[in-house]
């Protein structure tokens, strides 16, 4: 495996590839990879004879009061883990190789509407931060495909937007949530969880679980399931930011027709902030 820092040296690996013809599946990460992150990488090599991964811990996404500077940087750990997955190149840029002008002085890339609402309610900004600094990937990477895990439903459906309405010619791909044996969902930030939390933080998806059943079972008072939901995760001893049952695709709030749905939630155990979905196929 390969270890690049500067955008001019990845162009000229990649161009090599392109020249032969090969396809390229790209992987983002911000690293501290655990099994999810590498499932990503064995899709992409189910998919493309090319695989790259970046690891950039992205200032831009991070709010004046988020864990940027403590968010976990693991580049050594990261590079065994991926190198024994047989990725072919990682891109680990430093922050002034992405944002040569910093942070103010950049363009920026905001995808309206879809934006604003679930996770982007709690996070003002966040998501122009996840779709510039992607935009910049995929314009330095130009790849095929790229994948991201469906944890983080609404980052999936942003970026799905973005392509499509900047016309860029890449396959979204979304790679179903690993889960730990108990269900709790894999994410760098379970490791700020105590003994205590980590205990209690499957009660996420269970809670999910149960919201989704009631809604296969006939509920369609969704309002009701979401009350109720954060109820029971706000008894548990989580604290909710939300629970919303949207429409799958646009994150709309479903109407008596839709049929392809997701239950989302976010809620704070200690200092993590964990997410989750749950989908839902409803019958007719």
């Amino acid at each position: 495996m390969q270890l690049i820092h500067g955008i001019a040296e990845l162009r000229a690996t990649l161009a090599a590839w392109r020249r032969a013809g090969e396809r390229i599946a790209l992987v983002p990460t911000m690293g501290n990879l655990h099994a999810g992150h590498i499932r990503l990488v064995e899709r992409a090599r189910e998919l493309a004879p090319r695989t790259i991964a970046s690891v950039f811990v992205n200032p831009m996404q991070f709010g004046p009061s988020e864990d940027f500077a403590a968010y976990p940087r693991t580049l050594d750990a990261d590079r065994t883990r991926l190198a024994a997955a047989q990725l072919d190149v990682l891109f680990a840029p430093a922050v002034t190789e992405v944002y040569p002008r910093g942070l103010d002085g950049m363009t920026q890339v905001a995808v309206p509407h879809i934006t604003d609402t679930l996770c982007g309610q709690s996070r003002p900004g966040h998501f122009t931060g996840v779709t510039t600094v992607v935009a910049k990937l995929f314009n330095m990477v130009q790849p095929d495909i790229a994948l991201f895990g469906e944890k983080d439903w609404q980052q999936l459906q942003v970026i799905r937007r973005m392509a499509d309405d900047l016309d860029m010619p890449i396959d979204i791909v979304g790679v179903p949530t690993v889960r730990e044996a108990d269900g709790l969902a894999m994410s760098s930030r379970n490791g700020y969880l105590s003994a205590a939390e980590r205990a209690l933080a499957p009660t996420l998806y269970a809670v999910l679980s149960a919201a989704a059943e009631r809604l296969r079972a006939g509920e369609r008072n969704f309002a009701a399931v979401e009350t109720a939901a954060a109820e029971t995760l706000d008894e548990a001893g989580l604290r909710p930011d939300y629970v919303q049952v949207r429409r799958a695709d646009d994150l709309a709030a479903p109407g008596a027709s839709d049929r392809h749905l997701r239950i989302l939630a976010a809620a704070w155990l200690g200092r993590a902030r964990l997410i989750d979905n749950c989908p839902v196929e409803l019958p007719g």
